[in-house]
């Protein structure tokens, strides 16, 4: 059977190509009977409309986002984080009436042939590692690119907050009310999978810019403080969940002497390590202080945390994409607060 066309349409009704394809694509420019009849063919003839990426190519234009990001859809829309973000830049592209196609690429995953073929306008690019091939190829497609949290691309917008500044003043808050015996625990500094552990050498060739960052300020501020940080057992995680939280304070927690203190790079994280403290009977935070970070899942637990700006983000990184010509900031830095709540207290009188 042959296919069927606008042409084809045309054709049957006498009319011109033009006019048919205005039903579909401009129905005010038609009477309503004409477009009715029009309609009415195509549906006999079983013409479904005309294909979105031919006209794509033909208005030199996508009408979608690309989102990329180094997590799986699954944890994307179930990390506290991450669902502030998409709404925000959902908010954008709704009121620029365009949409979103979504490109995970989950931890390990090194390929790039969806970027290639993704049908956009522009891309955001979410906390990609260091070197990772996608970029490349987001950089190589000439779209219009913003990049948030990491890595920083010199010459393209950057959305964030100063990661080495807010990771300090989640240490200098517990240092500062006296706390000496700090453990940490943090989620996405490498790709291999591992759990366990983490010396100084470790943590400084993370791979995440971010996430390195973040514990760049957690090191200066204990540093400042007189604090050797390569005494600071620090516990890596390769997933963030509870459930990691929860083996990581156990850890934690085991060695001797206890920490009295532990920071964690996410919200979630802190709420595991406030699960293992209630196991080992411990008392928050008159024995123990948590702090966690992004005041994302905080304020029921009476977590201390740092505010971070998800929303506002992502909304600001969709509208940077969405400006065309307009001059971008290539570097956007968004305030942090430290919120303190019940989880922070001073250290108790320890021997």
């Amino acid at each position: 059977m042959a296919r069927v066309t606008l042409q084809t349409i045309a054709d049957r009704l006498g009319v011109s190509r033009a006019t048919v394809s205005y039903a579909f694509s401009r129905p005010d420019q038609l009477s309503d009977g004409l477009r009715r009849r029009i309609l009415e063919v195509a549906d006999e003839l079983g013409y479904a409309g005309p294909n979105p990426t031919a006209r794509s190519l033909r208005l030199g234009r996508a009408g979608a986002l690309g989102l990329i990001f180094s997590e799986t859809l699954a944890y994307a829309f179930a990390d506290p984080y991450a669902i502030g973000f998409f709404q925000g830049l959902a908010t954008a592209a709704e009121d620029a009436g365009v949409g979103l196609l979504i490109l995970p690429l989950p931890h390990g995953d090194r390929r790039s042939e969806a970027v290639r073929d993704a049908v956009v306008d522009a891309f955001c690019v979410m906390s990609l590692p260091d070197e990772h091939p996608a970029l490349a190829e987001v950089l190589a497609r000439k779209l219009p690119v913003v990049v948030v949290d990491e890595p920083y691309v010199p010459g393209h917008p950057f959305v964030g907050i100063d990661e080495p500044a807010a990771g300090a003043a989640a240490a200098r808050h517990v240092l500062e009310l006296g706390h000496r015996r700090l453990g940490v625990a943090m989620v996405g500094l490498h790709e291999d999978g591992y759990s366990g552990w983490a010396d100084p050498q470790r943590q400084e060739s993370a791979v995440f810019q971010a996430m390195r960052n973040r514990r760049g300020g957690y090191q200066r501020a204990c540093e400042e403080a007189g604090l050797d940080w390569s005494g600071v057992p620090f516990y890596e995680l390769t997933r963030n969940s509870r459930q990691a939280g929860r083996k990581a304070g156990h850890a934690l927690l085991g060695r001797v002497p206890r920490p009295t203190a532990i920071l964690t790079n996410t919200d979630v994280l802190a709420l595991g390590v406030l699960d293992a403290a209630a196991d080992l009977g411990l008392e928050v935070p008159r024995e123990l202080s948590v702090v966690g970070f992004s005041d994302s899942a905080a304020e029921e637990a009476g977590l201390t945390t740092i505010r971070q700006a998800k929303q506002e983000i992502g909304e600001r990184a969709g509208r940077l994409l969405l400006s065309g010509g307009a001059a971008k900031p290539e570097r956007l830095l968004f305030p942090y607060e430290l919120i303190v709540r019940t989880s922070t207290a001073p250290p108790p009188r320890m021997t």
